[in-house]
């Protein structure tokens, strides 16, 4: 890729974190580092529905979409991979043994059945605790990982639990950020991984969520807040008889606009769900009346 896109993406970056333009070159030279492998992400999945990755690759303008899959050294992508069976496991194997990478992990933790979301015949759980201990930061991407999500609502068998919460379970210690949503928006998940490697961990909140995305209410960039009610689904008008979680969730999916800015969940008609909070999964998603 000419080293003029790459400072296109610099550009985009700078601009997302919020940074002057002088910056750029240098986070154009973190992309870089993804692309040639001199920072390697290693992504790994337990329970989940691959939503987020899908959302990875609608990152455009931030990123082409060649970047994503054919030059940023993602060292595995269980969604994205081409290799399987034991050249897979050689890959993975072969980065866990080097260390100094990036671990990224979509979907929950089965913690009650061995089987489930086994790799080389290694069961989830041991497979993550592996990989986190070579790793110099571990990013929970989506509700799943970030915290139990749907997989982790009450009644189900498979023990499924968060990732940072299971690993710090298990002793596991290492810089700690949550990526929470369903699925997360592009931009938080490229923007926090540049910024990882350019500057470090971004501010975090309370929960390890960073603090550019994570921060302002749904219900204050709603564009219905100060409409009447609406009082059946698809009415235009504020969702809250519906349920919308907007008042008691955080994140900037409004204002940012999935799909290249173009919707969201609200600009929808549709009751924000509450998809990137501790709660989401685990209680009814919308309540009549709301409580």
């Amino acid at each position: 890729m000419p080293r003029r896109e790459f400072l296109r993406i610099g550009v985009r970056l700078a601009a997302l974190w919020g940074l002057g333009p002088a910056l750029a070159p240098g986070i154009a030279s973190a992309v870089d580092d993804l692309a040639t492998g001199r920072t390697p992400v290693l992504w790994l999945e337990g329970s989940n529905c691959s939503g987020c990755s899908v959302s990875l690759l609608n990152s455009y303008p931030l990123l082409p979409l060649s970047l994503l899959t054919k030059h940023i050294s993602l060292k595995f992508h269980q969604t994205l991979s081409t290799a399987t069976g034991q050249l897979a496991q050689d890959v993975v194997n072969g980065t866990i043994s080097k260390g100094d990478y990036i671990l990224v992990v979509e979907g929950a933790v089965p913690t009650l059945i061995p089987t489930a979301c086994t790799f080389g015949g290694e069961p989830f759980k041991d497979h993550l605790l592996r990989a986190a201990v070579g790793a110099t930061a571990v990013v929970a991407v989506g509700a799943c990982a970030a915290f139990g999500g749907i997989p982790a609502a009450p009644g189900n068998p498979t023990g499924a639990m968060e990732v940072i919460g299971f690993l710090q379970l298990n002793g596991i210690s290492k810089p700690f950020i949550r990526i929470p949503g369903c699925p997360p928006h592009p931009d938080w998940m490229i923007g926090t991984l540049v910024h990882v490697i350019m500057f470090g961990v971004p501010p975090l909140d309370a929960m390890l969520r960073p603090t550019k995305f994570f921060g302002p209410r749904i219900h204050d960039q709603c564009p219905y807040r100060n409409l009447p009610y609406a009082t059946k689904f698809g009415d235009v008008g504020c969702q809250w008889m519906l349920g919308c979680h907007g008042p008691t969730t955080r994140g900037d999916c409004v204002a940012r606009g999935f799909n290249n800015g173009a919707s969201s969940c609200l600009h929808s008609l549709g009751p924000c769900i509450g998809c990137t909070q501790p709660d989401f999964g685990q209680n009814k998603m919308y309540n009549w009346p709301p409580v």
